[in-house]
């Protein structure tokens, strides 16, 4: 089993990244799972940390199956996988449905992590985009999408384990991707870390927290 945890991961994670700290990088962290990988990323790299808040679009009957993502933002981005819509024989309307109840779960999550907090100014930015895990890409293209109207300089994926095919159609859309392992025979994330657990609300609060109102890290190494 390659990692222990997620906190495991996001050292091994901010190694592989070390040669982006000359960059000044801004790192974003996919919650909830990403967040506590993407703390340990930015108190070794003495990077910002912020949330960029992206939501799967699950199969109807197979939810943990991405059939698409959308992205917070000003004008939403919705990036479809239609592989899988077409395999499962997804109706439009239902895709719609499932669309807009993740939608209002990002509003939610938005007013839940951020609050007043405002944002960090990623114009001209090299980001990091960072999660514990890529499965089929939908979210990760959302992210990406997402960030490029914001108009950032340079977009890395960061993840500890994904699919090869998944990594290389990334590098298509992304800057970089890095990713420190990329198992064929994927199956599902979790079979990739000895804990695997669902963090909580409060979880992802507290790690903001403990970077700062402007995303930096306040006693953490």
């Amino acid at each position: 089993m390659p990692f222990r945890n997620r906190s495991e991961a996001g050292r091994r994670l901010a190694a592989a990244l070390e040669p982006y700290r000359k960059e000044d990088p801004v790192i974003l962290a996919l919650p909830r799972g990403g967040v506590p990988v993407a703390a340990d990323v930015a108190a070794r790299l003495s990077a910002p940390l912020d949330l960029l808040l992206v939501r799967k679009i699950g199969t109807p009957g197979q939810p943990e199956l991405a059939m698409g993502a959308v992205v917070d933002g000003a004008e939403p981005v919705v990036v479809r996988n239609e592989d899988v819509i077409r395999a499962a024989a997804v109706p439009a309307a239902e895709f719609d449905r499932v669309c807009a109840q993740e939608m209002r779960e990002l509003e939610r999550r938005r007013a839940r992590y951020l609050a007043d907090r405002q944002p960090l100014d990623l114009a001209g930015r090299v980001v990091v985009i960072v999660d514990d895990g890529i499965a089929t890409g939908a979210t990760a293209r959302a992210a990406i999408g997402g960030l490029r109207r914001r108009g950032v300089r340079r977009i890395i994926v960061a993840t500890p384990v994904a699919p090869p095919e998944v990594v290389d159609a990334l590098r298509v859309e992304a800057d970089d991707v890095v990713c420190l392992e990329q198992p064929r025979d994927f199956g599902a994330i979790g079979l990739y870390y000895g804990d695997f657990r669902q963090l909580s609300d409060e979880e992802v609060v507290a790690t903001l927290r403990a970077f700062g109102p402007r995303g930096e890290a306040s006693g953490r190494a």
